[in-house]
């Protein structure tokens, strides 16, 4: 037996570019396709990611924007209605004014008070009825118990009895609301003994 027949031969492969004396683009072409596998795999997927994430955030950016717009057009049409609305109001009151002006003209050209009297009261019945229209209702008081929440006391008057003891006696200024809020309180004199 001799030394030769036992030996294995074995080829030794250096990877090592500046080992091979290799530079310039060959050398750096060769340096980024020697990363594993794995490295190039995630450089891809990040990528993708980074793809995705531009388009997330310009979609993002296009939802903000349509939201805007549709935000200012909202607050458009709502001031729109408001206006209408106010227009409409002021409309339903110039009859009254009308009717007012007719009153007066009347009383200027000789007519006796008890004719405008029942005008002007018929006046001030035409322009409740718009208020209620409009849900304002005056509020009742006369005789009520005192409650803070709708009237306010003016002035106190003595009690005649213990039961009108905390009562309303007397109603200086009438009180409104408008649905179930109070618009104005009714200023009124109030009974203690």
């Amino acid at each position: 037996m001799t030394d030769n027949e036992h030996e294995i031969p074995v080829k030794v492969v250096d990877r090592r570019w500046w080992a091979r004396g290799e530079d310039g683009e060959g050398a750096a072409a060769e340096r980024s396709s020697s990363k594993p596998s794995y490295v190039e795999d995630l450089e891809r997927q990040l990528a993708e990611k980074d793809r995705q994430l531009q388009d997330a955030i310009g979609k993002y950016r296009q939802a903000a924007a349509e939201f805007d717009d549709s935000r200012l057009r909202l607050r458009r049409e709502i001031s729109k209605d408001i206006e209408r609305g106010r227009r409409e109001i002021l409309a339903d009151l110039l009859d009254v004014v009308d009717n007012l002006d007719r009153a007066v003209e009347s009383a200027s050209h000789g007519a006796s008070a008890e004719a405008v009297l029942q005008g002007v009261e018929m006046v001030r019945r035409q322009f409740l009825t718009k208020l209620e229209g409009l849900g304002v209702t005056r509020i009742e008081s006369a005789g009520e118990a005192f409650d803070p929440a709708v009237h306010e006391a003016i002035t106190t008057v003595p009690a005649q009895s213990d039961e009108q003891d905390g009562r309303v006696v007397g109603v200086v200024r009438h009180g409104y609301r408008i649905g179930e809020e109070v618009l104005r309180p009714a200023s009124v004199a109030v009974a203690k003994s």
